[in-house]
């Protein structure tokens, strides 16, 4: 629902009584994760996505009915090969849908209404709601942010919506969507209560160093990626707005000094792409000794070796170093700055989610890994 907070704050702001379809489950390969959502107004206005496309048309038609009866639903959309024109997935995978109306009367449409203007704002905000468990209770929400009291309840009593509140805040300051399983009495139990907890966060951090002619179409493709994205570099006349127009920031200073002021986390990347070691070797220094998601530094095979033993000699370990990813990007061919953006990109996805790199075609891997991250980064 998150991912489409914007609108939904909106119609929530104007007084709209409107219906959220939210994916809570998935299994095997389905294209969208839980926590996306489709919603739909009561003038029949429809925003967001579940499927991609596969499921589309009958969720809508499902948001329609809660909008006129007031009821909470949640619904499996799978494939079935007897009946292959049905609404399904013709993927292979299954998605648990939600649908949740949220009319003026809506016991969970205060909670809703907080929950949206934080993510809109860009403020870290969590809302958990009740996808399984009994019919009085699905739907039911709370909300959280990191400090201060929860707001709204599942409906189970103090107790549970204080263990329901202090797993979603645990998911929120992890950056993390998914479900979590209590009992009624607030211990974690599979037969109990299942909740989907959706954790909005300030969007990650890349970081680029050196304002090289290749960085500017990084700094586009980690725009286009979702990240908050900083341009650094220790010389003024080529660290300029009017050269990377699209940076959120541009930062005058020498790589190694701003990074160790600079705001990180496990999920930011780091793009080392100045290839020179004055700049190189104390910036990748602090970078391998960080608790970060990536660090990548362009450059040849022979500069690679040759920052490789530079690094040694300033004292990094073995396991420091086996965290650099150098030459950075993956095998594209890349020739011009765009391509080379591309291939920068790319290992960056891949090392977020767990993927190969390798064509698709002749593969036997899942395409859509389950739970949607194989690697050990929060979700953006």
């Amino acid at each position: 629902m998150l991912d489409i907070a914007d609108e939904l704050h909106r119609w929530a702001e104007e007084g709209r009584d409107f219906a959220v379809a939210t994916v809570v489950a998935v299994g095997g390969s389905a294209p969208r994760g839980p926590g996306a959502a489709l919603a739909v107004d009561g003038g029949g206005k429809v925003i967001g996505s579940v499927s991609g496309g596969c499921v589309e048309a009958e969720v809508y038609e499902l948001c329609r009915q809660a909008l006129a009866d007031g009821e909470t639903v949640v619904q499996r959309f799978g494939y079935s090969d007897e009946d292959a024109f049905a609404a399904g997935l013709t993927c292979g995978g299954t998605l648990d849908i939600m649908v949740t109306p949220v009319a003026a009367d809506a016991p969970w449409r205060s909670v809703f209404r907080a929950v949206l203007a934080g993510a809109a704002q860009g403020e870290p905000v969590a809302v958990a709601r009740v996808v399984r468990g009994p019919a009085g209770l699905l739907g039911r929400a709370l909300a959280v942010r990191p400090d201060g009291p929860h707001e709204g309840s599942i409906g189970g009593g103090a107790e549970l919506d204080r263990t329901a509140a202090a797993e979603a805040r645990a998911m929120l300051d992890a950056g993390r969507t998914g479900t979590v399983g209590l009992s009624e009495d607030g211990s974690h139990c599979p037969g109990g209560l299942t909740l989907l907890v959706e954790a909005n966060v300030p969007p990650p951090r890349m970081i680029v160093f050196g304002a090289v002619d290749f960085a500017a179409a990084l700094v586009r493709a980690g725009k286009f990626l979702g990240y908050h994205v900083t341009l650094c570099d220790a010389r003024p006349v080529f660290a300029t707005r009017d050269r990377f127009p699209e940076a959120d920031d541009i930062v005058v200073d020498w790589p190694h000094r701003y990074l160790r002021r600079a705001r990180t986390d496990g999920r930011t990347v780091l793009c080392v792409l100045t290839h020179d070691a004055k700049f190189d070797i104390p910036l990748l220094k602090e970078a391998l000794r960080m608790p970060v998601a990536f660090v990548g530094a362009m450059g040849s095979r022979r500069t690679h070796l040759d920052r490789d033993r530079r690094l040694r000699d300033v004292g990094l370990t073995e396991g420091e170093l086996a965290r650099l990813r150098s030459p950075i990007g993956l095998d594209l061919g890349a020739r011009t700055p765009e391509e080379t953006a591309l291939s920068i990109a790319a290992e960056i996805v891949a090392a977020r989610r767990g993927g190969t790199g390798v064509p698709l075609t002749g593969s036997e891997s899942p395409i859509h890994a389950e739970g949607g991250e194989r690697g050990g980064v929060a979700a953006a």
